[in-house]
């Protein structure tokens, strides 16, 4: 097979870090191959598909050096924050714009447009404005303005972590239909949906080190007890977390924090979110699923004033209006982690809050020092938060929003970009906090999540609440503890 992207003796370090993130990585990739890159969260995947593709250094400014570097000819980059990525204000603009980098004239674009819409099944007006989409359809646009360019070489960097499974099993679906003779190189934590799909698999450890590169079904089978000492997902591994969790639920008793009647949230003049009637407790797990685009990240942005409503919000008794800083009841974790960033380090970035309430140095120095811990990120705190992997970066978000010991978490989708070690850490420090009185409502497409630990499930159709179902713990789970 003839060598299509390669790197030899790699060297990488990011600022701020104290270790080299690769020292003497050397990869080849082949025509035609379809590969995934496998390993645990940090350690340099994403990284390295931006060193494959020339955007680090040529875009993105991070020291490095290699022996030689071959780059693809032709290539195509899903990012895994679709938002890095647009150019164009709407989505018709952003595909006509790859369009017209490839010279199609002018009257075959509309149709081209449509058609890759159509592909993608992103089904919305091609003159959409692209801040109005939602994280899933962001991702289906990604994906539609990198096919565009009919590249040989595609870098996919978790092109469906925000999408809903339906919408999942389509994507990957359209992308082995579309490059099945090209170039395919993946990062991927949803791997069920692409085995079937990769001829290899290069597994990293933590330290970004190769430690095998070999047949998927090899690399699963030899090297399954690395694989899980790792934390990285592998088929099976939500059946045996749940087998080996010996833990009793506590059933905390039910007050009522929050009730909505006629409750609406709006983008601009029009309605994008109600509910007609609906109270949660403190204790509560309440997981908001629905397909992409259905309302469910602006139900949480109503629900914390960060647009128009109007309706009945009650708040522990008090009409919401009459709360002016909802921030210190309510925690609040974006989609988009660098939404919330405004500082320079992790440590400060968890210190932030604190600081705003004018803690006492001795406590917020205790404080930082505990999440750090905690949220597995003493190794990066001195980075900047646009400099750590998604999965990072999704980490450092939920930790700086409850620092403050908020006992409401509003969470968008805080499992997306996570390996399995960090998800399930995060599902139970989140459990944790819920037996002590704290509510959780999360956005969320994992069913396991659902299934093992929410209390109730509200589901979001065309804009509305449209059930509200009660989830009794799964029989593998253990007995319940009232409180």
């Amino acid at each position: 097979m003839k060598p299509i992207a390669s790197v030899e003796r790699l060297r990488l370090k990011f600022p701020g870090k104290d270790t080299l993130l690769f020292k003497d990585l050397s990869i080849t990739f082949y025509e035609g191959e379809k590969v995934l890159l496998l390993g645990p969260s940090g350690c340099g995947k994403s990284t390295l598909l931006q060193v494959l593709s020339g955007l680090i250094p040529h875009s993105i400014d991070i020291p490095m050096k290699a022996e030689r570097v071959q780059l693809p000819d032709n290539w195509g980059y899903v990012f895994q924050d679709p938002d890095s990525q647009f150019c164009m204000p709407f989505v018709d603009e952003e595909i006509a714009f790859a369009l017209e980098n490839i010279g199609v004239p002018r009257e075959e674009m509309k149709e081209r447009i449509e058609k890759l819409l159509e592909t993608v099944g992103l089904f919305v007006e091609p003159h959409t404005d692209i801040h109005t989409l939602s994280g899933g359809m962001k991702q289906r646009l990604a994906l539609a303005s990198v096919l565009a360019l009919d590249p040989d070489v595609l870098f996919l960097d978790e092109p469906t972590a925000m999408i809903d499974e339906e919408g999942t099993e389509a994507i990957w679906r359209t992308v082995k239909q579309i490059a099945h003779d090209k170039t395919v190189i993946i990062v991927e934590h949803k791997i069920d949906h692409i085995l079937d799909f990769v001829d290899r698999i290069i597994l990293f450890n933590d330290n970004g080190e190769i430690i095998a590169d070999d047949k998927a079904q090899t690399v699963f089978s030899d090297y399954k007890d690395i694989i899980a000492s790792q934390g990285i997902w592998y088929p099976g591994v939500w059946d045996e977390y749940i087998a080996k969790r010996q833990r009793q639920r506590v059933n905390v008793r039910q007050e009522e924090i929050i009730r909505l009647r006629e409750f609406q949230g709006y983008r601009l003049r029009d309605v994008k979110i109600r509910v007609e009637e609906a109270t949660v407790c403190a204790g509560e797990w309440i997981a908001i699923t629905g397909k992409n685009g259905a309302g469910k990240s602006t139900l949480l942005h109503a629900l914390m004033k960060l647009i128009r409503t109007d309706g009945t919000y009650e708040l522990y008794g008090k009409d919401s209006k009459q709360l002016k800083q909802l921030h210190r009841l309510i925690a609040f974790v974006f989609q988009n982690p660098e939404f919330q960033f405004v500082t320079n380090s992790v440590r400060e970035e968890i210190a932030y809050s604190l600081r705003l309430e004018k803690r006492e140095e001795a406590e917020i120095t205790e404080t930082v020092e505990q999440f750090l811990q905690r949220f597995h990120l003493r190794k990066q705190q001195n980075q900047h938060p646009y400099q750590l992997s998604m999965g990072q970066k999704r980490r450092l978000s939920v930790a700086a929003s409850i620092v403050s010991g908020q006992q409401i978490f509003l969470l968008d989708e805080p499992t997306f970009g996570q390996d399995a070690k960090n998800t399930f850490a995060l599902l139970e420090l989140l459990e944790s906090y819920r037996e002590q009185g704290a509510t959780i409502m999360m956005v969320t497409h994992d069913e396991n999540i659902v299934k093992y630990f929410a209390t109730r499930r509200w589901v979001i159709e065309d804009g509305q609440l449209a059930k509200d179902e009660r989830i009794s713990p799964h029989p593998s789970k253990a007995a319940v503890l009232s409180v």
